[in-house]
């Protein structure tokens, strides 16, 4: 979302002053500038379309995921540096590229556990998607006035009034997901030990979660 609003900043500001006051064109540099702004969505779309096939294909890294450190509630501790731990897509649990013996029980809920945090991934990546297309809309819309928006912060309140708008509600849904992951991974920890050490979500994490993107959306 930055990166495509500092373009096209970028973009106006190089601008000459008699462009903003010319008529409308069909070509010349204000088209060159919704080219721009075509390829930035084509982009955003493209990389993420890559993200979202990757989350299927690759192994989850579970060592370091939906880890919640908020400032609320939660005392700050210091928890030890873990071997780096995976599902494959086959439901195999890797333990630095070691394969660690499993039963088909034991597999099935890997790939259940594995499917949830993906959904969630997915969810997240759903959220930068909308925002920076959004962000994107947001700039085309007032491109040609970009120079007195730029002046004035009335570009920028725009983009935080679309950013507030799909980024708050979407980030609660994914920590209205966090009990059913910590369910998960208690379960994992009871029936495969090795995962133990990898289930560090604590219940009271939704609520940290939700009490987090309140407090970051309060001030805006």
């Amino acid at each position: 979302m930055k990166a495509a609003a500092v373009t096209a900043f970028a973009l106006a500001l190089c601008l000459p002053m008699a462009a903003w006051s010319a008529p409308p064109e069909t070509g010349g540099v204000r088209a060159e500038i919704r080219r721009d702004l075509d390829a930035a969505r084509q982009e955003i779309r493209s990389d993420l379309a890559k993200a979202r096939a990757e989350l299927e294909s690759e192994n989850l890294d579970v060592g370091n995921s939906l880890q919640v450190h908020g400032n609320g509630n939660r005392k700050a501790k210091a928890e030890p540096k873990l071997p780096k731990a995976e599902i494959t897509p086959q439901g195999d649990f890797l333990i630095e590229g070691e394969t660690i013996a499993i039963d088909a029980a034991q597999r099935r809920q890997l790939l259940a556990y594995r499917g949830m945090v993906i959904e969630v991934a997915r969810a997240g990546i759903d959220i930068g998607e909308v925002t920076a297309l959004a962000a994107v809309d947001s700039v085309d819309r007032g491109v040609f006035s970009l120079m007195v928006g730029a002046m004035t912060g009335s570009l920028e309140r725009r983009i935080e009034r679309t950013v507030r708008s799909t980024v708050g509600p979407g980030v609660l849904l994914i920590c209205d997901r966090m009990p059913a992951l910590h369910d998960a991974q208690q379960q994992l920890a009871s029936d495969l030990p090795a995962f133990r050490p990898y289930a560090r979500l604590e219940a009271r994490d939704a609520d940290s979660c939700r009490n987090e993107v309140r407090r970051e959306f309060a001030g805006r």
